[in-house]
C-alpha cells in the first residue's frame, strides 16, 4: 500500500494481547463484538422495514432501540477510554470487519 493511501486509511487493529494492557484490548475486543452485533441488528431491521414486513409502530420501536443502543455503545467505549475508530479489526485477508 503506498504512504498516501497508508495515511488516508483508518488503522485497523490486530488482535494482539499487550500484558501490560491487557484489560483494555480485552474491553475493546469485547465492544468490538457488541459493535457488530449492533450493525448487523441495524442492517435485519432495515430489511424488514423496506420489505414491508413490519408495522410502523414496530419499526418505532425498533429504531428507538437501536438508536438506545448505539448511544450506550459510545458511553462505554467513553468510559473504557475507547474511540469507536478502534472498534474495527484488521482480518488480515479477509479485510476489516467493520
Amino acid at each position: 500500500m503506498s504512504a498516501a493511501l497508508s495515511a488516508a486509511a483508518p488503522e485497523l487493529a490486530r488482535i494482539a494481547l499487550d500484558p501490560a494492557r491487557v484489560e483494555q484490548d480485552l474491553a475493546r475486543l469485547a465492544m468490538t463484538i457488541v459493535e457488530l452485533v449492533r450493525r448487523l441488528l441495524e442492517a435485519q431491521a432495515i430489511r424488514r422495514f423496506e420489505a414491508g414486513s413490519i408495522t410502523a409502530e414496530e419499526a418505532e420501536r425498533l429504531g428507538l432501540g437501536l438508536l438506545r443502543t448505539r448511544e450506550a455503545v459510545g458511553t462505554l467505549c467513553e468510559r473504557l477510554g475507547l474511540r469507536r475508530e478502534e472498534l474495527n479489526l484488521d482480518l488480515g485477508p479477509l479485510g476489516p470487519l467493520l
